[in-house]
C-alpha cells in the first residue's frame, strides 16, 4: 500500500511537533516537512477555532496547492463549520477526538476524495443547508446545484433529444433564449457543451 503524504500546519510549535510525532507512527502515512509542501496529498491544519487567521491560511493553501484539506479544531460553531466547508475542508475533527487512529483515518479518507466529520457536526451542517435551501434558494427557484427551474427544464428536454427549435416551441421561448440558457449553464459550471451539461444534471440527480 502506498503511503499517503501529509504535511501539518499548526498554530504553535508544541502542537506542530506533537501532531507530527503522532502521525509518524502511522505506517499508512508519510509526514513531509515544510520544504516538501507541493508534494503533500493532504494538508492537516491544527487550530483552536475557525477565526480570520485560520480562514486566511485555508484560502492560501487552497489557492497554492491541489492537496485535500483536513482541519483539527478545538471549538467550532455553526458559522465556523460552514466557513470551513466553504474554504475547501473535506475532513474535520475536534481536537479532543484527534487520536492517532482518528487522524490517520481522516487523512487517508481525504486522500481518497472522501469526506469525514463527526456525526453531530454533519447534522448541524445539513440543517444549515436545509435552512438555506428553504429560506433563500427555494423562493428564488434555485437549487444547490446552481441551476434554476428554467435551466433544469431546458436540460431535461435536451436529454430527451429535443433540438433547440423544439425546446423553444415546447417552452414558448425564442431559440435565442434557449441558446442563451444553455450557454449560461455551460459557462457558469465550466462544462464543455450541452452533452456535458446533461451528464452533469444526470449525475446530480436533477433530471
Amino acid at each position: 500500500m502506498e503511503r499517503v503524504s501529509v504535511q501539518v500546519h499548526a498554530d504553535d510549535p508544541i502542537s506542530q511537533s506533537g501532531v507530527v510525532s503522532q502521525l509518524r507512527t502511522a505506517p499508512e502515512l508519510r509526514v513531509l516537512d515544510a520544504a516538501q509542501h507541493d508534494q503533500a496529498a493532504v494538508l492537516l491544519v491544527v487550530t483552536d477555532s475557525v477565526d480570520e487567521r485560520t480562514v486566511a491560511l485555508l484560502h492560501r493553501l487552497r489557492r497554492t496547492t491541489a492537496s485535500a484539506l483536513v482541519l483539527v479544531v478545538s471549538r467550532v460553531d455553526d458559522a465556523g463549520l460552514a466557513t470551513a466547508v466553504e474554504c475547501g475542508v473535506v475532513g474535520l475533527l475536534r481536537r479532543r477526538d484527534a487520536t492517532p487512529a482518528q487522524l490517520t483515518k481522516a487523512i487517508v479518507s481525504a486522500a481518497r476524495g472522501e469526506g469525514s466529520m463527526p456525526a453531530d457536526l454533519l447534522g448541524r451542517l445539513l440543517e444549515q443547508m436545509g435552512r438555506l435551501q428553504r429560506q433563500v434558494l427555494d423562493p428564488r427557484g434555485i437549487s444547490f446545484s446552481g441551476l434554476d427551474a428554467r435551466e433544469i427544464e431546458v436540460l431535461k428536454l435536451v436529454a430527451e433529444g429535443y433540438s433547440t427549435r423544439e425546446i423553444a416551441e415546447h417552452l414558448a421561448y425564442s431559440e435565442r433564449t434557449v441558446k442563451n440558457v444553455l450557454h449560461d449553464i455551460t459557462s457558469r459550471l465550466q462544462l464543455r457543451n450541452r452533452s456535458h451539461a446533461v451528464a452533469y444534471a444526470l449525475r446530480e440527480g436533477l433530471i
